[in-house]
């Protein structure tokens, strides 16, 4: 996969996903632009972020648990630099699931454009160079199941400000 960014187009799109994907940086804004724009739904899509948010913060901690290194290629340098130093799980991937799933739940339509981009965001930690495989799917299951987990406390919201 990493071979992928060899070619400057991939490697150049995965430096863009990398960095608006930094600490759910893409992800929060989203959230908040969804809270702002559909007044009528404000709180479910707070909801939502926050689930974002903890996904992420789950994945910090358990990164410090772990304390997994980071790939080291001697023929390869990373695309990126990182803010940490550990790669399991992937905190991308942690917040870019939650994303897909929490703004799915909320914008079934928006499902067309969140899920690709959630998808390409974890593909990228791999093309950049930073992530292993697993790293990146255990960070796609801890959103999805923080996301998922966090959906009926998210509706709640959404039920109440109608």
């Amino acid at each position: 996969m990493r071979d992928f960014g060899t070619d400057r187009r991939v490697g150049g799109a995965a430096r863009v996903l990398s960095f608006s994907g930094e600490h759910g940086a893409l992800w929060l804004a989203a959230g908040i632009t969804g809270a702002v724009a559909d007044r009528e739904r404000r709180a479910a899509w707070l909801r939502a972020t926050a689930l974002v948010g903890t996904a992420h913060l789950a994945s910090m901690g358990i990164k410090r648990v772990v304390r997994r290194p980071r790939p080291r290629l001697a023929a390869r340098l990373p695309l990126v630099r990182t803010a940490g130093r550990y790669s399991f799980p992937s905190s991308h991937a942690s917040s870019a699931a939650a994303a897909a799933v929490a703004f799915g739940a909320l914008r079934p339509a928006g499902r067309g454009l969140v899920t690709p981009l959630a998808a390409a965001m974890c593909v990228s930690r791999l093309v950049v160079g930073v992530h292993y495989p697993t790293d990146v799917a255990a960070g796609a299951l801890l959103g999805g199941v923080t996301a998922g987990l966090g959906a009926k406390w998210m509706r709640g919201a959404h039920v109440r400000s109608l």
